[in-house]
């Protein structure tokens, strides 16, 4: 029987792997939102490895509203940073394996190609560097971990995100003014949960770094294009490219992740 304890599962790939949960066999879960388990804070964190017999740590808690970041960048790095190093320690401490979820924002999106997990990070925003710390901070402490970037994550379901903001507004009759000066692979959550349940707990891939999307690269204007096709609402939703758009955090052009 493996014992899974999964942090911030009230998030949206939290609540996709809750769905997933129900069909593993030989799996016990165990769903930790993050008012159940504050990662900050060291104690909590040992008390609660201490007392269970995890054999993994799923962590999909994070900061990650990047603008935020920029302007709190104290909470950013307590969740992203001291947060896993928490869960690092405890990790090693209790013979647990630590399986990360990160980001493509660690890279500075000046290279033209996608970025391959051999690549050297370089983090322009808060948000990024803040992940960054949090893994450096794993593969100092613990052997035992997997690292999974992924890029413009979403879900059809759950949570506050691109996807079901564009179909919120476009069902609202607003206009979507979207930029395409940014490219990345946006990622369904179904897509990484099958990966982590799928590729890493049942087939033993080797410990390390590794990147997960939905492989097709694209900005945020093709993007939108694609959920109004999807949902059918090309024709009646007014969609703008703005060329103009400005953000207070600095983004990475290019975020590919091969």
């Amino acid at each position: 029987m493996k014992n899974i304890v999964v942090t911030g599962s009230d998030g949206q790939l939290g609540r996709t792997l809750k769905e997933f949960a129900q069909k593993a066999k030989n799996t016990l879960f165990d769903f930790k939102t993050s008012a159940d388990l504050d990662i900050t804070n060291e104690q909590l964190v040992s008390d609660l490895f201490k007392n269970q017999e995890y054999r993994y740590c799923i962590n999909c808690a994070a900061y990650t509203n990047v603008e935020q970041a920029e302007k709190n960048p104290d909470a950013a790095y307590r969740v992203n940073s001291v947060g896993v190093k928490n869960l690092a320690y405890s990790c090693d401490a209790y013979g647990i394996t630590l399986i990360h979820i990160s980001t493509d924002y660690v890279f500075d999106g000046e290279k033209e190609t996608p970025y391959s997990v051999e690549d050297e990070p370089n983090p322009i925003n808060v948000y990024g560097k803040s992940k960054l710390k949090g893994e450096e901070y794993i593969r100092k402490t613990l052997p035992n971990h997997f690292i999974v970037r992924t890029s413009w994550l979403y879900s059809k379901k759950y949570g506050h995100n691109f996807y079901r903001t564009i179909l919120r507004k476009a069902l609202e009759g607003d206009d979507l003014r979207v930029t395409d000066d940014q490219k990345g692979c946006p990622t369904n959550t179904e897509t990484l949960a099958k990966f982590i349940l799928d590729e890493i707990i049942e087939g033993k891939k080797p410990y390390g770094t590794y990147h997960c999307t939905d492989g097709v690269p694209m900005t945020w204007y093709d993007f939108a294009q694609k959920i109004l096709n999807e949902n059918g609402l090309s024709d009646k939703a007014n969609l703008v490219l703005d060329r103009n758009y400005r953000t207070f955090a600095k983004r990475p052009k290019n975020s590919v992740l091969s």
